[in-house]
């Protein structure tokens, strides 16, 4: 029992959506007509401006979602209330129209569903012919429950199972046999669900398009309003969108006239719906007259709806596909979203790359490539087909490809211009690249290294050296509109102000007499990635000495490590970044993880060689298995950079921008946390808090104390 000011209150502040469209029916029943007046006038003020809130038709659908849900398995085919096609699915839909056109028409403030659903038809909300079937289908399944339960003499919404049952009921109605009965009821079933799915978009195509002479027509402004409440933010651009689509007589507008009403509600279901019909417009304009475009989503829902998924949820890989439209074909098949490996990456590239005389133009043919693979991989991320290892392997394998074929094009150049090479030269990986774990916004961190061929002036090898590796940086670096490969050697031996290349001799020198400790742990990550292989192997087998101490770790080059680490957080941190929400460099991010990771390496590489590869979850799981870390603290640190990756990669796809930053703006936090699938950006920031926490204590105990001192 409350007062109608404690119904004012909560309605207010606290009421969901469902609880509006149970106060379409309200009525006064019994009791005070003053009173029940002034509910019903209180109620009126909230239902018929919740379709004003952003997530209103995402929640309704979301409610009748949990509705289906909640039928037992073993009854939902037979559920004549809220089954699939059932009374509430005429329901469900004739209240979603009113509450958001009843504000503007109160001609549709009636509390019957059969009163609703023909004055929504008669103002043109529903179509003649859909209204008419589902007042036939409603009216038609009422009279069907009405006789079960009087067959039953109880309440139900079952059609029953018994064949007696059946029998009589079918015969109450009209009907011959039970069979004719079920019949008649999985038909009207079909065409409920049908007419459910496309009522609230289809006419939206209407109020702008050359449709049927007996299609009914939104105005403007009851279309607009109807796109606000799904979600767009921008309903007069979208109704310009469809119109530039729809428009016209030609094959082309017709199928497009089919494919709107689906692929509007599918972009609704992405982070930014405007985005996506925007992006369905420039690819269609792109590719409408080809043969293959329109026919494969006219005859494939799900590549459809994939589309729609990239177009509203990823401008990073919609930039991609407006780049290249013709990307859109592997959307059709699950096998063409599988990463292809670095082997049939590197024929690939090569073979595109040798085709061209001129260096500049092979590097465009390989980053169209790139540009195709970066957006296989950003698509099957999106579908959840990768996981974050799988994601980081595949850019990680089109870097590598980008890089051979880079050095193929600036070892063909310098032969050209300045003769034969005398040297051999190599490519070797360090960081993200080397340990197999690159995000979308990653640099390539490489060595450059060189080794003489006999009898060669070593003033000619180091110039062709630093020719090729120049080259390289500058054929990766040219301007172009798509994601760049930055070339990063900053690693290298005295870092940016050590020379780009060395031989192989000099390198042998360097890290026996000079080398500083950091400058061996970034070795932990190093592979050979292009170029010679057997120099680049070469080099391995030189590091692996320096980098996998046999006797461990020394108590000094402990306490070093430790003091890189805190003045890495102290000066590398940005300047006004929240320290909890940094991915990277923040407690319990990637850089805890990965130290932690790299002082196992350093501590007992050197007498456990299956701790000698380069990638950080594989290190903490074969320490798991060499009985020096525990299955909890591994658990711990790996799930904490899983979702720092997963966030980062997030960030990147949904606003092409990088960041090492939890998203606190409420745009970006909404969209990256409906990508990830967290309910809000306050969901995903405590999550991240909490796990975060978690690896932090576990990085201090293990790198700071356990008697490591």
């Amino acid at each position: 029992m409350r007062t109608i000011e404690s119904h004012t209150a909560y309605y207010e502040r606290w009421a969901q959506p469902w609880e509006f469209q149970a106060l379409l029916k309200a009525r006064t029943a019994a009791g005070s007509k003053d009173v029940g007046a002034r509910f019903t006038a209180m109620a009126s003020l909230g239902t018929w401006s919740v379709a004003e809130k952003p997530t209103f038709v995402d929640d309704v659908r979301k409610m009748r979602k949990r509705v289906e849900e909640h039928i037992p398995s073993k009854d939902a085919d037979r559920h004549l209330k809220l089954g699939v096609g059932g009374l509430r699915d005429v329901e469900f839909a004739v209240q979603l129209l009113q509450l958001v056109h009843g504000k503007a028409d109160e001609d549709l403030r009636v509390q019957s569903t059969m009163s609703a659903l023909r004055a929504l038809s008669a103002a043109g909300y529903v179509g003649r012919e859909d209204g008419a079937a589902l007042l036939e289908a409603y009216s038609w399944m009422r009279t069907l429950e009405h006789r079960i339960q009087l067959n039953q003499l109880k309440r139900s919404h079952l059609i029953p199972e018994d064949e007696s049952d059946l029998r009589r009921i079918a015969r109450s109605m009209a009907y011959e046999s039970s069979a004719e009965l079920l019949q008649q009821w999985r038909e009207r079933r079909s065409l409920v669900r049908s007419i459910h799915e496309k009522l609230f978009f289809r006419p939206l195509l209407a109020a702008v398009a050359r449709l049927a002479a007996d299609e009914q027509r939104l105005t403007p402004e009851a279309a607009q309003a109807r796109l606000l409440a799904l979600g767009y933010g921008d309903p007069v651009g979208a109704l310009a969108h469809i119109q530039a689509l729809t428009s016209g007589v030609s094959r082309r507008a017709a199928i497009q006239r089919q494919l709107l009403p689906a692929m509007l509600e599918w972009f609704t279901q992405g982070p930014d719906p405007d985005a996506g019909l925007f992006g369905f417009r420039q690819v269609s304009d792109a590719l409408g007259d080809t043969p293959w475009y329109l026919r494969m989503l006219r005859d494939s829902g799900a590549t459809a709806q994939r589309l729609a998924l990239v177009l509203s949820s990823s401008r990073y890989a919609s930039e991609l596909i407006l780049r290249a439209p013709e990307a859109t074909a592997m959307l059709d098949d699950d096998g063409d979203l599988a990463p292809r490996g670095i082997e049939q990456l590197i024929l690939e590239s090569l073979s595109v790359v040798r085709r061209q005389d001129e260096s500049d133009k092979a590097i465009e043919s390989v980053r169209a490539v790139r540009r195709r693979e970066l957006f296989r991989t950003a698509v099957a991320d999106l579908l959840g087909t990768l996981s974050v290892a799988e994601v980081g392997d595949a850019l990680s394998d089109v870097a590598g490809a980008t890089l051979e074929a880079a050095f193929d094009a600036a070892s063909r150049a310098y032969v050209a211009e300045h003769g034969p090479l005398t040297i051999k030269f190599a490519v070797i990986a360090l960081g993200r690249l080397g340990g197999n774990e690159m995000s979308y916004q990653s640099d390539a961190d490489v060595l450059f290294v060189h080794e003489y061929l006999p009898g060669t002036d070593e003033k000619v090898g180091t110039d062709a050296a630093h020719w090729i590796a120049g080259e390289m940086r500058r054929l990766t670096s040219l301007p172009n509109p798509e994601p760049p490969l930055i070339i990063d050697p900053d690693l290298r031996p005295d870092g940016k102000q050590g020379p780009l290349v060395r031989s192989l001799s000099a390198y042998a020198h360097y890290y026996a007499e000079q080398a500083l400790l950091w400058e061996r742990q970034a070795l932990l990550r190093a592979r050979p990635i292009a170029g010679d292989a057997d120099l680049g192997e070469r080099f391995i087998a030189l590091i692996d000495f320096y980098r996998y101490p046999t006797a461990g770790i020394s108590m000094s080059n402990l306490r070093e490590m430790r003091r890189l680490k805190a003045r890495v957080e102290s000066e590398r941190l940005p300047r006004g970044a929240d320290k909890s929400l940094h991915l990277k460099l923040g407690p319990g991010g990637l850089s805890d993880v990965e130290w932690m990771a790299q002082y196992l390496q350093m501590n007992y590489a050197g007498k456990n060689p299956r701790l000698r590869i380069t990638g950080t979850l594989e290190v903490l799981n074969r320490a798991v298995a060499a009985n020096l870390l525990t299955i909890a603290d591994a658990a711990t640190l790996s799930d904490s950079w899983l979702l720092a990756t997963r966030i980062r990669n997030a960030v990147m796809l949904v606003t092409a921008r990088h960041s090492d930053e939890v998203p606190k703006a409420t745009e970006s936090a909404r969209a990256v946390s409906q990508v990830l699938g967290f309910a809000s950006g306050e969901a995903l920031m405590e999550e991240w808090r909490r796990q975060s926490r978690r690896a932090r204590a576990v990085f201090e105990r293990l790198f700071y104390e356990d008697g490591n001192e």
